[in-house]
């Protein structure tokens, strides 16, 4: 078997493909993620046990549990997925990858889901050329998918061809007679070979040529395929390179949950061994410890077996493995936190007025990453390496993705406490946090799009004068007092009527340095001290950052009513 620098560089290719594929496919998902993909994954994922069976069940269909969770990898990457719900979906492909093994042993049923690439490229490519911002993202799915399927079908293809020369592991049955010590080798061989060959299926069908031709006996057969158990866990961290903090530690939990359950199994190895040998005895007549023929039924029990024992057993035990992995992978300081929802859940309701208080808890918590987004603004405006500038400008975007589902989100769970029993100030409350909810996207909208000015400058190789940053960083200044006033407000909900008079000041002068600046803008560009197209630029900040100075504003009047009207105690027509 000869395996030289094409074959290498044909295993990278197939790696970037895989890896290019699953980044492809996270991100579109997150264009496309609307309420309906994100219900019907909360509806599979909503305990742990329908979680599991969601695993067992995509993989029994799509014959792949390295695939089913390099999915799941990639839906916690698009934050569709929780790392809790992650976990039982992983355990449940665990159940449903011997599920393929029993179909293949039993009927010879394979479905080659790699097939299915190209046509799903014929389907997608057009659809990304759409108009449609919908149908794009939709085609770009498409494309994901079927460039991570073609890459992990071409990564299996490509690694070194044991499966075909499996006369280069004869040298193992002098490995055979060392009592534990063996057990433990065989363990590292069937996770090194799974690892290798990238497919469980083969490493099965490889220790399967060994036992048939007496190589190994069914104790070492046994202990490779616990081998092939935490070998199989690869694909998925191999996909989490480079997705982020929450992926890898779902990768992580696929690793520790299979390497938890081979520990108990070694433990106690021999009597489970002599368990399986005497089901099989029972079942076959012939007992696989002395004949050969018996080893198939036998490790296809055991492997059945074993994978059911240990999601029964560590199913209890989800939030051990999520906290243990949170240790492991700590989230990195530059790495923003994960924009969702923090004190309410939108398919669950309390009583309407703990419900209004989850709420106002949440919108807090909403201005707060709104105001961190700016803060990502401003650290664009004075970054000056392009690769970091392009870094921060995809994380702003991925958080304005995610801000829209955020407002969504707390929308949704307002109408549905407006819709229970509530009082006349009840429903004003509710209306109130549906205003300020509205305004607070708006602060989003806002970030990004002064994000995208920033990036077009860059792109065009725009610059601004010292005057011109100078006044742009006055303006977010002034900016960043509106959104601390506005912060604290909200933080004091319900103890008195907040005093508008600092905040309606601060909003003067940022009208007050707008209109200056404007003017300003214009003498400047006709006396030639920069360009037009810096001046286009450079005002659309200015203007943006007046706009959220608007929002700002607006959100701290709707408190300042709501606290008036709770503290009259009479009812008022609530204000447009």
């Amino acid at each position: 078997m000869e395996y030289g620098l094409m074959d290498i560089l044909t295993l990278i290719g197939s790696l970037v493909l895989f890896l290019y594929g699953m980044k492809l496919m996270s991100e579109a998902l997150q264009k496309v993620a609307g309420s309906n993909l994100r219900k019907i994954l909360s509806a599979m994922t909503s305990n742990r046990f329908l979680g599991v069976l969601t695993g067992v069940l995509i993989t029994a269909v799509i014959q792949s549990s390295s695939a089913t969770t390099v999915m799941v990898v990639s839906f916690v990457n698009a934050g569709l997925l929780s790392l809790t719900e992650s976990i039982g979906v992983i355990m449940g492909a665990n159940i449903g990858t011997t599920v393929t093994a029993w179909l293949i042993s039993l009927i010879g049923f394979k479905v080659k889901i790699s097939a299915l690439a190209l046509p799903l490229i014929g389907i997608g490519f057009p659809l990304i050329f759409s108009s449609k911002s919908i149908r794009k993202s939709w085609g770009e799915v498409l494309m994901g998918f079927a460039l991570l399927f073609m890459g992990l079908d071409l990564l299996k293809n490509s690694v070194p061809d044991i499966n075909s020369n499996p006369e280069i592991l004869i040298f193992l049955q002098s490995y055979t007679d060392f009592g534990f010590w063996s057990i433990l080798i065989f363990l590292g061989i069937g996770t090194l070979l799974t690892v290798v060959i990238q497919s469980s299926s083969a490493t099965m069908a490889l220790t399967l040529v060994m036992c048939y031709n007496g190589w190994i006996s069914f104790e070492m057969a046994v202990a490779m395929v616990l081998g092939e158990n935490i070998g199989t866990t690869i694909t998925a961290n191999i996909a989490a390179i480079i997705a982020n903090t929450t992926a890898k530690r779902a990768a992580l939990a696929h690793t520790v949950f299979n390497v938890i359950g081979v520990t108990w199994v070694l433990i106690l190895y021999r009597p489970i061994v002599k368990i399986i040998a005497g089901v099989a005895e029972g079942m076959e007549g012939i007992s696989p410890l002395t004949d050969p023929v018996a080893i198939p039924i036998a490790l296809s029990l055991f492997h059945t077996g074993f994978n059911i024992s240990n999601v029964l057993l560590q199913v209890w035990f989800v939030k051990y493995i999520e906290k243990a992995v949170t240790f492991v992978i700590r989230k990195k300081k530059e790495e923003e936190e994960e924009f969702g929802l923090k004190f309410i859940h939108t398919g669950m309701l309390s009583t309407s007025e703990l419900s209004i208080l989850q709420a106002r808890k949440e919108i807090t918590e909403y201005t707060k990453k709104a105001c961190k987004m700016f803060s990502q603004v401003k650290k664009l405006f004075a970054e000056t390496d392009d690769k970091k500038c392009k870094k921060i400008a995809e994380k702003i975007a991925k958080n304005e993705i995610a801000m829209d589902q955020f407002e969504a989100d707390i929308a949704n769970y307002l109408t549905k406490i407006s819709e229970g029993e509530l009082s006349i100030m009840g429903a004003r409350r509710v209306r109130t946090l549906l205003k300020i909810s509205d305004n607070i996207e708006s602060l989003a909208d806002g970030s990004y799009n002064i994000s995208v000015s920033l990036s077009r400058k860059a792109k065009k190789k725009i610059w601004f004068t010292p005057d011109q940053r100078n006044n742009i960083n006055e303006m977010f200044m002034l900016v960043d007092k509106s959104f601390a006033i506005t912060i604290s407000n909200l933080e004091d909900f319900d103890k008195s009527k907040p005093d508008l008079t600092v905040i309606r000041e601060n909003e003067k002068r940022i009208n007050e340095l707008r209109n200056e600046l404007k003017k300003q803008n214009a003498s400047d560009i006709e006396n030639n001290k920069y360009t037009y197209k810096s001046g286009v630029i450079y005002i659309d900040i200015i203007t943006i950052c007046e706009d959220i100075g608007d929002h700002l504003i607006n959100i701290n009047e709707a408190l300042s009513f709501q606290k008036q009207e709770l503290l009259s105690g009479h009812g008022h027509q609530d204000r447009d």
